[in-house]
């Protein structure tokens, strides 16, 4: 047997460059950095002598890498991946949220966290965290609930059954997800000698397993006895490659489609079986046609309650749920039929036994009707007043092309462009609302720009959210990787603004002007951009908005577009209630009224299906 002595730092960074996706690209195309005590001496050392084998970007905040990590395996569609090293301590710490983020979006992110001296002899050292009660404990085991391998390198001959563990669980689609590998100091710097085979590239096919055929039979005799099917297109339909499969099906047996915040593009917005967003922020048209299904068919999606109205939006007294899904433990929610597979392979099979079975289409008044508001919802206002998000998002969508990503994570947004983006095909929409993560979306426009370079990447953003992650810009200024960033500046934290007051609170803590303060508030965005490196204006108006975002498409810097906004209005038109919960005793009237509107929604709750 031929053997090489290296580091297991060496040995890491030499094992994950030779690992390939399906398509012989390779899986790991490369690893952000921040170098601290933990990890510069020894992952360091290997990862400077790797050179463009192996690249490293350099990040501003542990988070933020994770995010732009996160958001490239997305934009890939989960055929390629990036890795994450940090310090031990709060560098580690600093990516639990990132690790959170991709675990609830079933996204893969290789999380290599420094960790303590396997071999103890300094102990303490410096940022060590010490359990009184268990000495094997270090700040990394934060991760084991938000990972979905978790290892500790404690000797350098671990790897050789670690990393083919941890390549399994990422490309795996079931269990696809974050994989923590805490990489003990001392043992990243010990030698070993490694078999020249472990080395070897290797090729990680992604399974498309059929469907079980019992399963497949009940599938099939929902879909006989139903009259009126509603399928709902979630982020599996992307994974899965099943964008144009989904269309084929829809097409042949004219079954209308709602989408989820991970599914929305599956399905171009124009084709007229696309009824638009599905749920708490659905459309007018899917949520009428989902009240009155008779059966509801999951593709690729985990019914969290904003596609479900917190159990309140299927309401037909008899109908059925079938979901389709990799993950066994998504296809049983809401006592469903289960159908276990690829959700391609399960389209096939099932068009080739439902043959030429066809359903009566939805009223095209419905659609019609909604595209009208839509349009209403986002044209340009009339007078001086400030604009909302929705006109914002129209002046977006208007100097947008169909090769735009639009890209948003939380607050108010992401609700208005689930309503109102009008995505012309698949990857076109980029929101993280499983985790719903302020702070996510800078660092995850650059993880796009780096996942498709030839496509105009717009970021759109409230002043809350970019005030808790903006450095990421920078990094974007320095890779010359071009992102627009369209900045609403509403003073505060506008959505959930709204819904304390929804729920009858009184304003307060969340918009500038409500929260403790001995001097308002008046942050300089455009300049502060600037410092970073970004162009960046401040526009007053759509209109002026409009010219800007033309200016920033022919451009070749980073740009951002700074417009005040007004924190109060919400598209009206279509959405769901949404359970959240209001205090059951108050002294404030608005709360007991409230109170009493949230006990009356509840009666239309189908907990137990």
């Amino acid at each position: 047997m031929t053997t090489c002595r290296l580091t297991a730092a060496q040995a890491m960074v030499r094992y994950l460059s030779h690992q390939k996706n399906a398509e012989g690209e390779p899986l790991i195309p490369g690893i952000w950095a921040i170098f601290g005590h933990g990890n510069v001496a020894g992952l360091g050392e290997a990862l400077h002598a790797a050179g463009d084998s192996f690249p490293t970007w350099r990040g501003h905040n542990e988070q933020s890498m994770g995010h732009a990590a996160i958001a490239f395996a997305k934009a890939k569609a989960r055929r390629q991946l990036m890795a994450v090293t940090t310090s031990i301590g709060p560098g580690a710490t600093n990516l639990v949220t990132a690790a959170a983020l991709a675990h609830v979006n079933r996204l893969p992110l290789l999380i290599i966290p420094g960790d303590v001296f396997a071999g103890r002899g300094p102990d303490p050292v410096l940022q060590q965290l010490e359990d009184f009660d268990d000495g094997t404990v270090s700040v990394n085991d934060c991760f084991r609930p938000v990972s979905r391998y978790f290892d500790r390198i404690t000797r350098p001959e671990q790897l050789m059954t670690a990393l083919p563990r941890a390549m399994s669980t990422l490309t795996d689609p079931e269990r696809c997800g974050p994989v923590t590998l805490a990489f003990c100091q001392d043992v990243q710097t010990e030698a070993f000698d490694y078999p020249e085979s472990f080395f070897a590239p290797r090729l990680w096919h992604r399974r498309r397993p059929a469907p079980d055929s019992a399963e497949l039979d009940a599938a099939l005799a929902a879909l006989k006895h139903a009259e009126k099917p509603l399928i709902i297109a979630g982020g599996g339909v992307h994974y899965a490659g099943a964008c144009d499969r989904l269309r084929v099906f829809a097409e042949r047996h004219q079954i209308p489609v709602a989408e989820t915040q991970a599914g929305k593009s599956a399905l171009a917005a124009g084709h007229p079986l696309n009824l638009g967003s599905i749920g708490v922020t659905g459309s007018s048209a899917a949520n009428h046609v989902a009240e009155s299904a008779d059966l509801i068919i999951g593709l690729g999606t985990r019914f969290q309650d904003f596609t479900t109205g917190s159990r309140a939006l299927f309401n037909h007294p008899g109908r059925s749920i079938i979901s389709v899904n990799i993950a066994p433990f998504d296809t049983v929610k809401h006592n469903a039929i289960a159908v276990t597979g690829d959700v391609a392979a399960t389209l096939e099979a099932l068009e080739a036994r439902l043959a030429d079975h066809r359903y009566a289409l939805p009223d095209p008044a419905l659609k019609a009707g909604w595209m009208a508001a839509v349009a209403a919802a986002t044209a340009a206002p009339e007078g001086n007043q400030l604009p909302s998000d929705a006109q914002v998002i129209g002046a977006v969508q208007r100097q947008s092309d169909e090769d735009t990503v639009v890209v948003c994570a939380a607050g108010g947004l992401p609700g208005e462009l689930h309503k109102l983006w009008q995505a012309a095909r698949p990857g076109g929409y980029h929101v993280e609302y499983g985790y719903s993560c302020m702070g996510y979306e800078i660092a995850a426009g650059l993880g796009i720009k780096m996942a498709e370079p030839d496509r105009d990447v717009v970021v759109m953003v409230g002043d809350g959210s970019y005030m808790m992650a903006n450095s990421e810009l920078a990094t974007a200024v320095m890779l010359g990787l071009k992102i627009t960033v369209v900045l609403l500046d509403n003073r505060g934290f506008g959505c959930i603004n709204r819904l304390q007051m929804a729920t009858g609170g009184a304003s307060f803590n969340n918009l500038l002007d409500t929260a403790r303060h001995v001097s308002p508030s008046a942050i300089d965005f455009t300049a502060h951009a600037a410092a970073l490196g970004a162009m960046s204006e401040k526009v007053d108006g759509i209109a002026a908005l409009e010219e800007a975002l033309l200016r920033a498409r022919q451009s070749q810097q980073s740009h951002v577009i700074v417009i005040d906004t007004d924190p109060l209005p919400t598209t009206k038109a279509g959405g769901h209630w949404w359970d959240v919960a209001v205090p059951e005793v108050s002294v404030r009237p608005a709360v007991n009224q409230a109170r009493q509107a949230y006990v009356n929604a509840r009666t239309k709750q189908r907990v137990a299906d």
